[in-house]
């Protein structure tokens, strides 16, 4: 028997966020793989519907359950996502240097994506139990620390950066909001600051490329700069009403690289200008909002950090990618959420969303 409150309860404005932002998405890549082309390329935007249905499917079992199973589960959840690591770096496909998918069957899936989410529920779970008003010491962030670093050196190990710099951005910002102590912050800070020119030779080749090219894209246009600069042509060319749906020349003549995962946020630029990438931006906002609202108003430790977390994720995809797109960060592989191309990413998205949605939902409990 489903309880009566649950339905009362339920956010329709976070689901109705979600299905803007997923038709954003199947618009601007159908753009991205379509447009001025005689072929669909390979029927992408097709692929992306379907998993847009199995991500939705598994959204609604995310908010089925009483959330406070993750804290049971978050332990199993966190060292299945390891172990999928792991094998990725033994049987993992091999695809432009890198590997990070694994295979199952016809399909392929990148557990790194699924890592994120495991990380911020593992988190919450210690958090919850660990929090206290003085904040953190140094030996309080040991354990979360190891809990990060594990998958962090695994992504990094495929090698791949960005994620692996998301899995950091999204555990450093649950342990400011957790709050840390003074001295243990300047302590982490200082050290940081030491460490951080040590991190330059640990970089593989293309990964320091990828930064010099940041500072100074046209000291190579025609090779290592060529995607920024592609980029910044589209979202230029835009201007502020956009040259139209299917319009826009950058994709449909393929001077931009990737336009259909990391750059697609400049192929919505070139189409919709200012006007539609404010918007893009605005339901974001509204969304990262929203869901900020939602930790706000649980009163739940567990369920409070975990909400937390996953409004970090969603944000800090946002920022990385709209600024690797317009040149304000370096080019390390992050998808727009909803928007880019990705099983991986749109199934981890809606689960994610489905959990605030339980959270939500289930307020009343603690009411």
């Amino acid at each position: 028997m489903i309880d009566r409150r649950l339905i009362q309860n339920f956010d329709w404005r976070l689901l109705g966020l979600t299905f803007v932002l997923s038709l954003m998405g199947i618009m601007t890549l159908y753009s991205a793989v379509t447009a001025g082309k005689a072929n669909v390329q390979d029927a992408l935007y097709l692929k992306q519907i379907v998993w847009y249905c199995a991500g939705f499917g598994v959204m609604i079992i995310s908010f089925l359950f009483n959330y406070k199973a993750l804290d049971r589960w978050a332990i199993l959840i966190y060292g299945l996502s390891i172990l999928l690591l792991v094998l990725v770096l033994f049987v993992g496909k091999h695809v432009g240097g890198s590997r990070r998918w694994l295979m199952v069957g016809p399909f392929s899936f990148q557990p790194s994506e699924f890592a994120k989410l495991a990380v911020i529920i593992v988190l919450a779970r210690y958090y919850s139990k660990t929090a206290n008003i003085k904040g953190l010491s140094i030996g309080g962030l040991l354990t979360p620390f190891l809990l990060s670093i594990v998958p962090f050196i695994l992504i990094m190990l495929q090698p791949d950066l960005g994620t692996a710099m998301l899995i950091f951005l999204i555990a450093a910002s649950m342990s400011v909001f957790i709050k840390i102590e003074r001295k243990a912050f300047i302590y982490i800070i200082s050290t940081g600051l030491i460490i951080l020119p040590m991190v330059w030779f640990l970089l593989k080749d293309y990964q320091k490329q990828r930064i010099m090219t940041f500072l100074n894209p046209e000291h190579d246009p025609l090779g290592a700069g060529y995607h920024i600069i592609q980029s910044k042509i589209a979202i230029g060319s835009g201007m502020i009403s956009g040259k139209g749906f299917l319009k826009g020349t950058q994709s449909a003549l393929s001077f931009l690289p990737e336009q259909h995962t990391d750059f697609i946020f400049s192929v919505l630029a070139e189409e919709w200008g200012f006007i539609g990438s404010l918007v893009l931006i605005l339901v974001f906002f509204m969304l990262i909002t929203w869901s900020l609202k939602i930790t706000h108003g649980c009163r739940d430790p567990f369920g409070t950090i975990l909400s937390f977390g996953i409004s970090a994720m969603l944000s800090w995809q946002v920022v990385v990618n709209t600024g690797m797109a317009m040149g304000l960060m370096p080019v390390v592989g992050v998808t727009l959420p909803f928007i880019s191309y990705g099983g991986s990413s749109i199934i981890t998205t809606l689960v994610s969303i489905g959990i605030l949605l339980n959270i939500s939902m289930r307020r009343y409990l603690f009411e």
